[in-house]
């Protein structure tokens, strides 16, 4: 895997792999000492054009935790303040040696010109472009989705794992919230239905993207009908992305107590789901507009876990980024 941009594509095989690794690297968390050597000597920059707090340190700890050097760039403060362009950071970044490049960028397609423009011979990883695709978030709620829904690893989550190899095949996901601008909700709906799950988008009309009818996927206007009638195992809440709303987000729906009452999530609309079913989001919420605090902080929210496993996953996509062959990658894989 030279880079990994999008989950568009992406093959069931891959997938797999990409979880299974994953769940290795997530046992690797547990120990005292949690640095694996794997990655010693090689550099991977975080080059962030738009604020992030979680997906930035995410990735820094998975690779420190692989014993990679980390360079943080923040278009903040930088060249980019002065009129440099992606070219001429890619080209710097290319004559400093940087072996894998973690880009966020608020145009979509920067990080595939990143990758495919000839301006250095690094790996690139997309943390988020633009409203386009964040392939590592949908990994992440991905491995979560398995590991409590196919590995029984418990309502805590400290179970054992048994999933390995598996995937998402008759599991259904609701995806709630502000379709339109999420990256987020892009990248789950193709990776969740190569692994096989059942995916049905719920927002107001306004909050669809025009073309969703291409995607695989259904498609509701209605939350209460498809939690009682659909029964989703897995309630993925969106932020409500007001800083990507042009004329603020009294343009898409008529006021936050409006959209809390039709598309927030709630104890009462909890109390409707499967007893086995989890409540997700990527973060950062909004509380009591999107979802509630009860149900945010209810024992079937893993939320925080998504965190955790955000680590978990990222070391994967680095380890499997950077290890060559995929014949050299099993050989090593097996070491950890």
């Amino acid at each position: 895997m030279k880079h990994l941009l999008t989950t568009q594509g992406l093959s069931k095989d891959d997938a797999i792999l990409l979880l299974d690794t994953s769940a290795q690297m997530a046992t690797t968390q547990s120990r005292e000492n949690k640095k694996l050597p794997t990655l010693r000597g090689r550099t991977v920059v975080n080059l962030f054009y738009e604020d992030s707090t979680r997906t930035r340190i995410s990735f820094e700890t998975a690779a420190k935790r692989l014993s990679a050097d980390v360079i943080n760039f923040s278009a903040k403060g930088s060249s980019v303040s002065k009129g440099e362009s992606l070219k001429d950071t890619a080209l710097t970044l290319h004559a400093m040696g940087a072996d894998a490049v973690v880009v966020r960028h608020s145009a979509s397609g920067a990080a595939h010109q990143l990758a495919h423009a000839g301006w250095l011979d690094a790996g690139v990883l997309n943390a988020g472009d633009g409203m386009h695709q964040h392939p590592t978030q949908a990994l992440l709620d991905a491995f979560t989705i398995r590991r409590h829904l196919v590995g029984n690893v418990g309502e805590d989550g400290r179970g054992t794992d048994t999933s390995a190899g598996a995937d998402l095949s008759g599991l259904r996901v609701a995806i709630v919230g502000d379709v339109l601008h999420s990256r987020v909700a892009r990248s789950n709906v193709y990776l969740l239905r190569t692994l096989g799950a059942e995916v049905t988008l719920v927002a107001p009309p306004t909050l669809v993207p025009v073309g969703v009818e291409t995607w695989p996927c259904r498609v509701s206007y209605h939350l209460d009908e498809t939690l009682e009638q659909w029964q989703p195992d897995a309630v993925m809440m969106l932020r409500v992305q007001r800083e990507r709303m042009s004329g603020g987000s009294g343009s898409f729906f008529p006021s936050p107590m409006e959209y809390s009452r039709k598309f927030g999530f709630d104890a009462r609309r909890l109390a409707v789901l499967p007893d086995h079913s989890i409540v997700m989001h990527p973060g950062p919420m909004n509380r009591g507009l999107e979802i509630s605090a009860a149900a945010a902080d209810h024992p079937r929210s893993v939320i925080v876990e998504q965190v955790a496993n955000g680590v978990a996953v990222r070391m994967a996509a680095l380890y499997l980024l950077l290890s060559g062959t995929d014949e050299t990658s099993t050989d090593e894989r097996n070491t950890l």
